[in-house]
């Protein structure tokens, strides 16, 4: 009986490494061994980016409520505790946004959380 390797899956998953390897310098772009460990690398780097992209936008969030709350009299601290206690839900993202693009709304909420 002939051997069987199944060729075609085994350049299917090579094409796949060196086509996610493309743009990369050097040997880390055409051999398949060095361009693995590069893409195993920079898979890395992208899934802990895509978990620090969700820190960085709340930082900017929390970085914007607090200026809008301080142009209100209070702060972001005292702002958060006291619609939490009155029981307002809105989360972080649209605060930000009433603040930054709707000053008057968020004067309300102030407002309506005091």
């Amino acid at each position: 009986m002939p051997r069987s390797v199944n060729a075609v899956a085994s350049r299917a998953r090579r094409k796949k490494i060196l086509k996610a390897a493309k743009g990369y310098f050097g040997r880390r772009k055409n051999v398949l061994t060095v361009a693995k460990n590069a893409v195993d690398k920079a898979m890395g780097y992208a899934f802990v980016g895509r978990k620090l992209k969700k820190r960085a936008y709340r930082q900017l969030w929390i970085a914007r409520i607090n200026a809008g709350a301080r142009i209100n009299g209070t702060t972001y601290s005292k702002l958060m505790h006291k619609l939490t206690t009155n029981k307002i839900d809105l989360n972080r993202k649209s605060l930000a946004d009433l603040a930054l693009n709707h000053p008057d709304s968020f004067k309300a909420v102030v407002k309506a959380a005091k």
